[in-house]
């Protein structure tokens, strides 16, 4: 967890198939502290419980590693099964916050932003909700979608497959395109040394948390 341990709401994010990195842990910070006058608890769960993807399997058409990420999937992955531990884990947070906490959002990352499109139907604890680079993309899970959503995409999506969801959705939205971002230039894959990535890391996060804002 990072954040102020007395800010009233908290931010789930949702790690893509990488699991813990430290793209995610600096990109956490940057939500938790965008505003010094309304900070964020923000909670990184580990969904693969430390036995993530290996990030040198992807992309697997170019290293050959189908076989391995799809055994993994299988194993550690399935989106229902995950999804499943959400509200619960939710609840468990805000009450060990002891009342302190009373309002959620949450943020997907590639696999992770299905897990929230899958979690953000009716019943959800989040009062907002965001996938960047999101996969998995399904049509079918906007329709369910009750909460306002922002979806950042990268150049190396489906556009049609965004543009289907995003069309599907029945809620207040954000969408944008980072055009010159690879999928995943806000997690694992992230390389922060290159000037421009850094810059759109951030504003990646900071577009993040302005529509958060609105809604917590």
């Amino acid at each position: 967890m990072t954040g102020s341990v007395s800010a009233t709401a908290a931010i789930l994010i949702i790690y893509d198939i990488f699991g813990f990195s430290s793209q995610i842990f600096q990109g956490a910070d940057i939500l938790a502290y965008a505003d010094e006058h309304r900070k964020f608890q923000v909670f990184v769960p580990d969904m693969f419980q430390a036995e993530p993807a290996a990030l040198e399997w992807y992309p697997p058409e170019e290293t050959g590693r189908s076989k391995e990420l799809m055994e993994w999937f299988g194993r550690k992955a399935s989106p229902e099964e995950n999804a499943a531990k959400i509200i619960p884990l939710v609840n468990a947070i805000t009450i060990r916050s002891e009342g302190v906490i009373h309002k959620w959002a949450a943020l997907g990352m590639c696999w992770g932003g299905k897990i929230v499109a899958l979690t953000s139907g009716i019943g959800t604890p989040f009062t907002v909700v965001s996938e960047v680079h999101p996969g998995l993309v399904d049509p079918a899970d906007a329709a369910r979608v009750v909460v306002p959503m922002c979806v950042l995409a990268s150049k190396d999506e489906d556009a049609e497959e965004i543009k289907q969801f995003v069309q599907t959705l029945r809620v207040e939205k954000h969408v944008e395109t980072f055009h010159d971002q690879i999928h995943g230039w806000m997690a694992a894959r992230a390389d922060l040394a290159d000037t421009r990535v850094r810059e759109e890391f951030r504003r990646g996060y900071q577009t993040v948390i302005n529509f958060f804002f609105k809604y917590l």
